[in-house]
């Protein structure tokens, strides 16, 4: 008997696997035109293992900067995603803060716990210098000022280095403190928080510094994260009451202060608010834009946060321009003003201070772009 003819029809594997891998790639596509981006690159070394994406958003204002991500995504596509929204944050948070940078953004997908890191940075170094200073990359989540000096290996391209502005989160801390001074001025009419209670997310860095803010003018913290070491040290360091992780979002407190990932603010946790001010150092913290529209809903003042946490971008800016610490110090205080400044706008434009902010951002952007084009 003979065996049966195979049909070419798209029920055979090989057809299924092509025409699944064609949907992929048209998925792909359609997402990076969703995120209007000037480039994305995406490199693979095999030799190390090292899975790279960096995107660049915008440089109308200049070099786009931001930093790198190492972090384990559940999938490549949630690595993309993240990549393409942290670029076009780091776009308006440069052009809120008044910097002459663009925006970029990369991520290293893989286990930040990893010993041997300095081939996965090497790799990564040669990526960003590929792009010929279009790109100038930091410290962030998951990597350290000691990763920075391996991709000064193989780029200039890099900030954040050990001896020059180094670990960014003390700027950045300062900033969004200014930020929620800023909040409790719209808010109560006083910018005075001693007395206030805020409920600190993320215990990392940025989290520490800024409860150490917040404990010497007298605010009563309370704080959650998911590495212990870190909750203790603000527990112990700052008399902070430690809360469970999932309860955080219903500690009945003043100022709700997101400092870890992005994402938080979405469905599930805006019903369980009970807080007057959102103002904290995490990106990405409206896990959709509507979310935004929910807390004006719901009275809640809310910070940008692109606006607030810009003092990280403002202290690697101060390497590259040769500022003094001060001078970075100074220049994220103003923050406080910036804010201020979005509230006013939402006001007279009587929309949500996320689209306020977008509006002061593409503004700058839109006048230095004709400036350029008009300009011979």
């Amino acid at each position: 008997m003979k065996a049966r003819v195979k049909s070419s029809a798209s029920s055979s594997p090989a057809h299924s696997r092509a025409s699944a891998k064609k949907e992929e790639a048209t998925a792909l596509f359609a997402l990076l035109e969703e995120h209007e981006h000037e480039q994305v690159s995406l490199v693979y070394e095999p030799s190390s293992g090292y899975r790279g994406i960096i995107a660049i958003h915008d440089t109308t204002l200049g070099p786009a900067l931001g930093g790198t991500r190492f972090w384990h995504y559940a999938n490549d596509r949630d690595a993309l995603i993240d990549c393409l929204r942290l670029a076009r944050g780091m776009t308006y948070k440069a052009a809120v803060a008044g910097l002459n940078l663009g925006g970029g953004k990369s991520v290293i997908i893989g286990d930040n716990k990893i010993r041997n890191r300095e081939p996965i940075f090497r790799a990564h170094g040669r990526h960003v210098k590929a792009l010929g200073g279009r790109y100038i990359t930091a410290e962030d989540v998951g990597t350290s000022v000691s990763d920075m000096e391996f991709i000064k290996a193989e780029t200039d391209h890099v900030t954040g280095l050990i001896g020059k502005s180094g670990d960014p989160s003390p700027v950045t801390a300062f900033g969004v403190y200014r930020g929620m001074k800023a909040c409790a001025k719209h808010h109560y009419g006083d910018d005075g928080l001693k007395g206030k209670t805020v409920a600190i997310q993320g215990c990392g860095h940025v989290g520490y510094y800024l409860a150490d803010l917040l404990y010497k003018e007298g605010a009563q913290v309370y704080a959650t994260d998911i590495d212990a070491a870190k909750l203790k040290a603000v527990v112990d360091d700052f008399r902070a009451k430690a809360v469970n992780a999932e309860e955080i979002y219903s500690v009945e407190a003043d100022i709700f202060a997101p400092c870890a990932l992005g994402g938080i603010i979405n469905d599930e946790t805006i019903p369980q608010l009970k807080v007057a001010i959102i103002a904290g150092g995490a990106n990405n913290q409206l896990a959709e834009e509507r979310h935004g529209d929910l807390l004006e809903e719901k009275g809640i003042t809310y910070a940008p946060d692109y606006v607030i946490n810009a003092g990280g971008l403002v202290n690697v800016n101060a390497e590259l321009e040769g500022w003094t610490m001060e001078r970075a110090r100074n220049k994220a205080g103003e923050i406080y003003e910036t804010i201020l400044m979005v509230f006013d706008i939402a006001a007279e434009e009587r929309m949500p201070s996320y689209r306020a902010a977008d509006r002061l951002a593409e503004r700058r952007i839109a006048a230095i772009a004709k400036v350029r084009q008009n300009f011979v």
